[in-house]
Parts: C-alpha cells; structure tokens; sequence
C-alpha cells in the first residue's frame, strides 16, 4: 500500500492520511537523513574532498526537507482535529524526532565537516545567506552538546525526550480540561445579557451534546461573551473557576470524569527542574542564559530591566484605570469575574462603543478581503481562492499569493473554534521556499484561528480584537511566505530570533486602527455599508483604554517566565505559584484569587516554544510600533517605505541579525518612544 506521506504531492495531503501511515513515514524519512549524512561523509573521505555546500549542507537540507514534508502536516491535525488515536501516534513521532534532533546535533563527524567548511577558502565564496547557515548550525551544534563527553551527550538526550514527553502532556492536559467541563442551562433567563450571536452559539453546542436549551464551554469565544456581557454574576464566577483553575489540583470537570488526571503541577515542576539541569550541562548558569543564547537580548538582566522600565512607565496608567473601574462599578468589592464584565460597562459608557456593537460591521469574509487589499497595497501582490480539495474541514479555505504575475506562495485559512482544536490563534509552515534543483520550491502556510463559526443563519461576525488577531497571524503568515531566500535554515521566519519574530505581526495590526483601512475591512452583514464614522471615532477614542493594564498584565507573564527560569535553584525551589505571587506583589495593580492556577494553562512556556522568551512579544513591540512609525511620517500606504520594509524585513527572513535589518529599514537603532506613544503612554497623554 502507497504512504501518502512519503510520495511528491503539490500540496499536503490530508484526506489520504490515516493514522497507520505516520509512523512508518516518519520513521522512513528520519532513516534517510542519516542515510544521506553518512553518504555525505563517505563521500568526502573516500574522495579527499572537502566539505562543500554542494556535497554537504545542500544534501542534507533536501533529506530534512522531506522529513519536514511529512511531519508537517501530521504535527498541523494534532492542533486542529485532535483525537486520542491521533495523540497516541503523534506522541510516539515526537519522542523519535526528539531523538533524531539530538543524535544530529551531536553528530560530531558532522560538526568537524562544518566546522571545516566555515575555516575553509570556500566558505568564503559562499554568499552572505549560506555563510549565515553554517554560522547558525555551528552554534546549534555546540547549545545540543556537541563538545560534552558520552555520558553528558547520553544525559543530554534522556533530558530533551522527557522534556518533550512533558511538553505534549501539558499541552494534552490543558485541552482535555478546556473540554472537560461546560454548563448546560434550558432556562434563556440565566444568559441574560449575552449578546445573540453568542447565544445561537450556545445553542448550537447543546445541539451538538444532544442536550435542550444551551451549553457554554470553557472554548475561549463562549467564554470571553459569558464574561464580558453576562449579568448572572454566580455564573461568571463558576466559569471564572473553572477556567482558571484548568489542569491544575483545583480543576473541574461535568460528569463523572475526575479532573485531578490533567493536573499539570508535578508536569511544570518537573519541566523546571529537566530545563535547568540541561542547562547546567552545556555550561550555562540557569535555563534563561541558554534560552537567550539565540535571540536579540544578551543577558537576562537585560530582559529584566526592559520589563521593569515597562511596569514603572505603565503602572501609574495602570492604577488610574483601576480606581476608575472600582469607582464606576460601586460595588461592595470587584472580584477578577467582574472586571471584564464592568470593563466594558465603563467603555460603553464613555465611548458609546462595545465590541459587540461592532461585530455586526465585521463579517469575516469582509475583514479576509480588505485584509487582502492592505497586504496589496503595502507590497505588491494579489491574493486570490485556489481550489483545493485536500483540507482537514469544510471550513479551510485555500489561496495563492502572486507578486508580477507570478505565484510565490500558498495559504490555508481555519478561522473557527471547534471541538477537538487546539485553542487560540497561530502561524505554522507547511512548506519552506528554498532552492530545489534548478527551481524553487514555494513555501506554504496555516493560519489557524478560534472565533465563533457562522451560527443562527448569520455568517462568522468578529468583535474588533479578532479583526487585530487575524492581522496579527497574517503578518506571521507574510513573513514566512514573502521571503526571498532559498536556502532553508534562514528562509522565512527560520533563524530569526525568536524576540524579533513577533515583528511583522504586530506591525501588521497598526493597519487596523487606521481611518483609510476601516472601509476595506468593514461592511455590516446585512446592509454592506461601512462603519460609520460615529462608531469609528468612538472606536478610536478607545482604542487606549486600560492600555496602563494590559501593559502591565504582559510584564507580569513575562516577568514571571523570565524569573521563573533564571532564580530557579535546584536545591530550593520555589513553587510556579510563589514565583508569579512575588512577581504580581512587585509589579501588578490587580491580584487574582488565590484559587487560580494560571499556570497551568500558560501553554506558551510550558508546551510552546516562549520559556525564557515570553518577554519576546514586548521587546517585539518595540521593534513594530518603531517601524510603524515611519508609515506615520510617510503615509501609511506609502509604497516606497512598503517596499522598503519587504526588502529588508519580510524578504530577509533571518539571512541577517534583526537588529542590522531594523537599522536598514528604519535608519537608526529602535526607542521605546513610538510603543509608549502608541499605547497613549507618553508624556503627552
């Protein structure tokens, strides 16, 4: 029988995967880079020769492409159509890729032949792309252990298979407990206050359990509706509970089912303990130091007193509209399951503006095609629908992007929360351009997003903070798909550090907020005029409301991390729970109850690729309100500084250090200044 996953396809091909070809494709293509490794090496000994790019490091790129091609997408269903089948062979998969890496990075055969090429006249004639390649693997070879001795390599190798074992169990952990619980209601009376597309949704999901009336999951879009809008004050604070205590001692779960099995407290203190103890092999004092090794900011001070600066300039803000909240709610004591609900009474009641009140102007298709027309008026391309079959779900849409005329990269589109998917929002590759032969292959992406499906016969309507996420993804998405380089270690958002990955993401969500864009991206579902220019101004004037807070909220997390990871004293350690206590008592204004686990669920440090590096969205934000900047001064259409910013951000993808790029595009090194202003934190406000 045919693997689908080990023959050429155009595109990724979902419908004819099962779960029993996985294994034997991953292991399959796993023995082949090794195969192509040794005939490599054989090769150069056998002939004399020494190493090239064309007999080492472009070989071996293919034989890891192929590898990628076939994970890829196995690694992309477990997000999206999670099932226990599925998990099992997925979770097998990993624990052999984790060992593949690690026998890789400590091939030292393979090292000297690097090492050799970087110290050769040859390397030389490399161009600056290629010479950036090696430099980066050189590295990688040394942080995987490369120069440890057998017993340290072995130990090296236990470390990252446990760590990966822990990874995807947290992450498991967090999506059984999100659907581990719910509340089922027939009485209409206790969602008094929740907007109507939220209650067709609730309604929809009790059709979906077989139930009568309406079920409101722990699912983020459900969730943020009961606690945004609901007045049943006992209800926000059950799901509050039970949201918050996910995955931890305290969980919850409907039914028989007993919740203490996704606890993931014994998995964090583990994760901490396996991180910093491979840190100390590879002779780092603590698990941030090796964390930072890859990425813009040299010490963890550094990140420290960025984030300390961060909470001083932002915490008087943050006070104000503390005081500012408690003082319109009157009540006797606001507890953490009132704050959004009297957050957005406050907006309404100074602006006239709610998110629901804008949903209505912002059907998703309408948002995806002024989207589009941003993206072409910036950089010179056209999105256009591509048919394709072969997807995960009926709801996936496909396109192609085009630049002159020509296709230079694809996208898939999952938009809508569903059971059995990953919550939250992201960009992943499905394919990265490099050179192949004598053509190049085009790189692919996900886009995945959680907001509320179409439901009580109106299409999907976004609140205004789902119109910034879908930008945000689609900035991760230009990165990896407008690149210009071929070679695969440095093509798209691979070898960008991981600080300065958040760049065009985030600078991609200004387009937004701005008055020209509004008209692209708006048309209400039933009438097709754009939001008026009442609305948009009221939704300017609030577009810094509690900034002071959500400033501070991100220091915190980031805080927390970066702490978490470089105080952590093996013969002490402290608790997750005492660490982010401390850090809440130096810099937050609002103090959660002591049941919540937060955590627990902190799926960005603990099952995601953000440990030590959480920071990295702040530090980032720095970097895009910067670049912004000069569309503020140019014209934010303006097509030279949009040309300038795709030839030395988006096409360079990390073939160059971020911050030499940066001072490409922007003339100088960043400030602070532009973030702070743009947060209405400057001096001015």
């Amino acid at each position: 029988m045919k693997n689908p996953l080990l023959e050429n396809h155009r595109f990724p091909p979902f419908n004819s995967i099962n779960n029993g070809h996985i294994e034997t494709a991953i292991e399959a293509r796993i023995q082949n880079v090794f195969d192509v490794l040794e005939q490599c090496l054989q090769n150069i000994k056998h002939n004399k020769l020494a190493p090239s790019w064309d007999n080492l490091v472009g070989p071996l790129e293919e034989a890891q492409d192929l590898l990628n091609q076939a994970w890829s997408p196995v690694s992309h269903l477990n997000g999206v159509c999670n099932s226990e089948e599925l998990r099992a062979v997925y979770g097998r998969c990993l624990q052999k890729l984790t060992e593949f890496a690690t026998s890789l990075d400590q091939h030292k055969p393979l090292f000297l032949a690097y090492k050799q090429l970087a110290e050769s006249d040859a390397f030389n004639r490399l161009d600056s792309a290629q010479q950036k390649v090696i430099h980066d693997a050189l590295k990688d070879f040394r942080l995987a252990g490369v120069d440890l001795d057998e017993t340290s390599k072995a130990r090296y190798g236990e470390l990252q298979k446990r760590l990966s074992e822990l990874s995807t169990q947290f992450s498991n952990n967090v999506l059984d407990a999100t659907a581990g619980w719910y509340w089922h209601t027939d009485n209409i009376d206790d969602l008094a206050g929740v907007p109507a597309t939220a209650i067709d949704a609730a309604k929809d999901a009790a059709e979906k359990k077989s139930l009568q009336g309406y079920v409101i999951t722990l699912d983020f879009p459900p969730y943020l509706a009961v606690m945004t809008h609901c007045h049943n004050r006992a209800l926000r604070e059950l799901l509050y509970r039970a949201f918050v205590t996910r995955a931890s001692e305290l969980g919850m779960a409907t039914g028989d089912t007993d919740p203490l099995k996704w606890d993931n407290t014994a998995i964090i203190n583990e994760i901490l303990a396996l991180r910093h103890e491979l840190a100390e092999l590879l002779g780092f004092h603590h698990y941030a130091e090796l964390s930072l090794a890859k990425k813009m900011a040299d010490q963890p001070s550094d990140v420290i007193e960025f984030l300390l600066t961060l909470a001083e300039r932002s915490k008087p803000y943050a006070e104000a509209d503390l005081a500012e909240l408690t003082e319109f709610a009157d009540i006797d004591r606001i507890e953490s399951w009132d704050f959004m609900y009297y957050s957005e009474k406050l907006k309404q009641a100074k602006y006239a503006v709610s998110q629901e009140e804008l949903r209505p102007y912002f059907p998703a298709n309408k948002v995806i095609e002024g989207m589009f027309t941003v993206a072409s008026n910036l950089f010179g391309i056209t999105i256009e629908d591509e048919i394709n079959q072969d997807v995960w779900h009926p709801d996936v849409r496909f396109y192609r992007i085009k630049r002159d005329g020509n296709i230079v990269a694809y996208f898939y589109l999952d938009l809508y929360a569903r059971e059995h998917k990953r919550g939250g929002a992201w960009m992943a590759d499905a394919r990265t351009r490099r050179l192949q032969g004598n053509s190049v292959q085009l790189p692919i992406a996900y886009l995945t997003c959680n907001f509320s499906a179409p439901a009580g016969g109106k299409p999907s309507l976004l609140t205004f903070d789902e119109v910034t996420t879908l930008f945000h993804e689609f900035g991760h998405g230009l990165h990896h798909m407008l690149t210009e380089m071929v070679y695969a270690a440095v093509s798209g958002i691979s070898g960008v550090p991981w600080d300065a990955v958040e760049l065009p993401s985030q600078f991609l969500e200004n387009w937004c907020w701005q008055k020209e864009v509004i008209p692209l991206i708006s048309g209400h579902h039933q009438t097709g005029v754009p939001l008026p220019a009442s609305l948009l101004n009221k939704l300017l004037a609030a577009k810094h409301f509690q900034s002071g807070l959500q400033m501070l909220r991100q220091v915190e997390f980031a805080l927390f991390d970066m702490l978490l990871h470089s105080e952590y004293d093996p013969n002490n350690p402290k608790s997750a729970q005492s660490v982010i206590d401390g850090v809440r008592q130096q810099v937050s204004v609002i103090f959660p109850p002591e049941f919540s686990r937060f955590q627990n669920s902190f799926s960005h440090i603990f099952a995601g690729g953000y440990a030590a590096g959480y920071y990295s969205y702040k530090w980032a934000e720095v970097l895009s309100a910067d670049a912004f900047s000069l569309f503020e001064e140019n014209g934010i259409f303006d097509q030279d500084t949009g040309k300038l910013f795709l030839d030395n951000i988006l096409s360079k993808g990390g073939s160059q250090e971020p911050h030499i790029l940066f001072k490409k595009f922007r003339g100088r090194a960043p400030t602070i200044d532009a973030l702070l202003r743009h947060s209405g934190m400057d001096k001015a406000s």
